[in-house]
C-alpha cells in the first residue's frame, strides 16, 4: 500500500511575533499605574468649580450661528441660576463662618450676608484674616461658576465715620486700606474683576455687610448700589 503523504507549508519564524508578549505586558503595566495615580489622587471640587467657570467665562462670547443669546439669558433661567447660586453661598456661610447673618432680600437676584469685621480683619489691620481665606476661595469658586447669559457680582461694604459735613473720607484711611485689601486679595485669589466692588457707608458699626447680585451679562459693570440696602450698614 502506498504510504499518504501529506506535506504542509514550513512557515519560518522570522522573529516578528515575539516581542507581542513583551509589548503587552508592557501596555498593561502602564494601565496598572495610571490606574494607580487616579486611586491615589483626591478631586477638589473648590478647584475643579473655579476652572470650570473660568472656562465658561472665557468662552462665554463664542455664539453659534444658531444659538440665540437671549434664550439662554431668560427670565426662568435667570431665576433658577440665581436661587442655586444663593443656595451655594449660604452653604457656604453657614458651615464655615457661623457668625455671619445671611438674609436674602430678593429671590434669586440679591442677597446680604453680614458678620463682624474683625472676623475679616484683625484689631487695627488692614490684612484679610488668613483663617477666611478657604471661605474666600469657596465664594470665588462659586462666583466663577456661572452661565453664559448670567453673572454673579460680590460688594463688599463697611462702615465710615463721616466728617462735619456728613460726608465719607475721601483721605486714605484704615476703612479705605481694607477695601483695597480685600480687592486685592480677592483679584490675586482668581476672582473674575467685573463681578467685585467695594464700598464705604456712613455708620459706626464695627460690621461688614456683602451683598451677592445675580444680574444679566448685558447688564454692564457692576455699581454700587445708592439706596438704603448699601447705605445702612449693621442697623
Amino acid at each position: 500500500m502506498k504510504e499518504l503523504q501529506l506535506n504542509f507549508p514550513v512557515v519560518e519564524d522570522d522573529g516578528r511575533h515575539r516581542n507581542m508578549p513583551l509589548f503587552l505586558g508592557l501596555f498593561l503595566l502602564i494601565l496598572a499605574f495610571f490606574i494607580l495615580l487616579v486611586s491615589m489622587s483626591t478631586i477638589k471640587k473648590e478647584k475643579t468649580t473655579a476652572v470650570m467657570g473660568s472656562l465658561s467665562h472665557t468662552f462665554s462670547r463664542i455664539d453659534a450661528p444658531f444659538m440665540d443669546p437671549s434664550n439662554l439669558s431668560s427670565m426662568e433661567d435667570k431665576q433658577s441660576s440665581g436661587q442655586e447660586f444663593q443656595e451655594q453661598i449660604t452653604g457656604i456661610f453657614s458651615s464655615s463662618l457661623q457668625v455671619a447673618t445671611v438674609e436674602i432680600l430678593k429671590p434669586g437676584k440679591l442677597m446680604q450676608v453680614e458678620l463682624p469685621l474683625q472676623t475679616m480683619f484683625a484689631e487695627s489691620s488692614i490684612v484679610v484674616r488668613p483663617v477666611v481665606i478657604p471661605t474666600l476661595d469657596r465664594i470665588i469658586a462659586s462666583l466663577s461658576n456661572r452661565p453664559i447669559g448670567i453673572k454673579y457680582d460680590l460688594e463688599f461694604i463697611i462702615a465710615s465715620p463721616v466728617d462735619s459735613a456728613g460726608e465719607l473720607p475721601l483721605q486714605q484711611g484704615i476703612e479705605i486700606a481694607r477695601l483695597g485689601s480685600f480687592a486685592r486679595e480677592m483679584a490675586s485669589r482668581g476672582a473674575p474683576p467685573d463681578s467685585i466692588a467695594v464700598g464705604l457707608a456712613p455708620g459706626r458699626s464695627n460690621k461688614a455687610v456683602i451683598l451677592f447680585h445675580t444680574r444679566s451679562a448685558d447688564e454692564g459693570a457692576l455699581e454700587l448700589i445708592g439706596g438704603s440696602q448699601s447705605s445702612e450698614v449693621g442697623r
